[in-house]
């Protein structure tokens, strides 16, 4: 049969990148549960177990990477056992016949499940800590496109928006360090939980070490030293306080709410976008020859932003599955965590992954059409240079009332002329036409420079996005995989 007869997630066949892609593979895993294994096996031998011979942990390190031909072993024994794990066992010891007994002495009274649960657990754990580290440099880079882009334009005035209607002008580079800003506070919650990730390591069926404790007669000092030489070799700082059958849930909610938080912000930006390309005066980057519409060749489409918001409502919602996950763990822990979690962790990485793909390359290409830009905001200017007027007719002794009476029957026409009549904003002309403004006649013109009107936008954006600013702070310790890493492609 041909695989494409074959379903195949979308997740993993177009969006999500080949190295995030490995890490969730099938050899990646069970690779991992045999490295797990062999640690497990030195650091019993380092501390005196005296079944676990050089032979045997030669053995295992001969056998780490699985081949296709173990995991055929591994799928028949699987189908008889209805055990994933001991499966696995069975087809290490057909692979390291020498170090079959000391596999078989984790799999039997001394240490009951534990082999099983210690094996999957800390294999989740590095593996989303594996992830982790290959998602945050590219969130990296996408922060470092858009800090580029504010400092770019952070002196471009444009239009501003509250409740999508005209309001009081910022600058391009201004609304892009507010993108830019809860950017960074994704860096910050994800670093967070990358930083404090731990290790399971070996804490017995239910998390109260006896079967270890059993292995080594009686010295507590030796179980927590097993645990410090297992934390070492997988490169983890220290193993949870307490676990119970596994390491508690709450590890994988604390690291779905940062992504899916991360979701949340891609949404925004990406909706930001859209709206912008609307109004003609940004766009993402076109391919020369990629096709916006099969029935209208003109158009041409936020389809990148579009794809980020697709995947980006898929991800931020994806935290309540493993909300309801780690509530539902009944006690010392059940099964009922396991079949979506197989779906979800991995699928959680591939939907963060696609869209720091999608977002590299729409930040490090956004388009300004600056003549646009100019021409939005000076048809809504007049109206916001009102207040000003107001004052210069004031300062010529005329009531503040009276001038506001005048200024507003003339903002009301020209709305009229624009909304009804399909004009241009004429409310300057109407006022150099009316004898009521003569006093100032001679200064309207110079109230209409854009730049009166974006307050401390470029300081802001220089400070915040400079060289000095918190962003190149925060982007310090990724500095070479930006300097390094082209920007990235989508594949589909």
């Amino acid at each position: 049969m041909s695989s494409y007869d074959e379903y195949q997630s979308p997740l993993a066949s177009r969006y999500a990148s080949k190295e995030m892609q490995k890490i969730f593979t099938a050899r990646q895993r069970i690779s991992t549960w045999r490295q797990l294994w062999l640690w497990l096996a030195e650091a019993e031998k380092e501390l005196g177990v005296s079944q676990v011979t050089d032979e045997a942990i030669e053995a295992i390190r001969a056998n780490v990477v699985i081949s296709d031909e173990a995991f055929k072993v591994a799928a028949v024994e699987e189908r008889r056992r209805r055990h994933d794990v001991m499966a696995h066992v069975y087809a290490l010891e057909q692979d390291a016949p020498a170090a079959g007994g000391i596999i078989h002495l984790g799999a039997t009274s001394c240490y009951g499940r534990t082999l099983s649960h210690s094996v999957t657990d800390n294999t989740e754990l590095i593996l989303m800590r594996d992830a982790l580290d290959l998602v945050l440099p590219k969130l990296a880079k996408v922060i470092d496109n858009l800090s580029r882009f504010a400092l770019k334009y952070k002196d471009m005035p444009a239009l501003g928006f509250t409740h999508y209607q005209a309001a009081q002008p910022i600058t391009v580079g201004r609304r892009a360090a507010q993108w830019l800003q809860d950017f960074v506070f994704d860096l910050e919650d994800i670093e967070h939980v990358r930083e404090n990730l731990k290790f399971r390591g070996a804490q017995g069926t239910t998390g109260s070490q006896a079967s270890f404790l059993e292995i080594f007669q009686g010295d507590s000092a030796k179980v927590d030293q097993l645990n410090e030489i297992l934390c070492a070799k997988a490169g983890f700082p220290s193993c949870y306080d307490i676990s119970t059958q596994t390491y508690t849930r709450k590890v994988d909610l604390r690291i779905a709410n940062a992504l899916s938080s991360f979701g949340a912000t891609a949404v925004r930006v990406a909706n930001d976008i859209r709206h912008l390309c609307h109004d003609k005066v940004i766009d993402e980057p076109h391919g020369k020859d990629q096709i916006g519409s099969s029935a209208m060749p003109f158009k041409s489409n936020p389809m990148t932003s579009e794809r980020v918001c697709s995947l980006g409502r898929k991800l931020t919602n994806l935290s309540g599955n493993f909300a309801d996950t780690f509530a539902q763990q009944w006690l010392e822990r059940s099964l009922d965590d396991s079949a979506i979690r197989r779906m979800d962790i991995p699928e959680m990485f591939f939907l963060v992954d696609s869209i720091l793909t999608a977002l590299d390359q729409v930040t490090n290409g956004l388009v300004v059409f600056t003549a646009s830009v100019h021409s939005q905001l000076m048809q809504e200017l007049p109206f916001m240079a009102t207040e000003s007027i107001i004052v210069r007719l004031v300062n010529y002794g005329i009531s503040r009332q009276v001038a506001h009476e005048h200024i507003r029957i003339l903002s009301n026409e020209a709305a009229y002329h624009v909304k009804m009549e399909g004009g241009t904003n004429d409310l300057i002309e109407r006022i150099k036409r009316t004898e009521f403004f003569k006093p100032i006649w001679g200064e309207v013109d110079s109230l209409l420079d854009p730049k009166l009107f974006i307050g401390r936008c470029p300081e802001q954006v220089e400070k915040y996005a400079g060289p000095n600013g918190v962003v190149q702070k925060k982007l310090e310790k990724y500095r070479q995989y930006i300097l390094s890493t082209a920007t990235a492609q989508l594949a589909v």
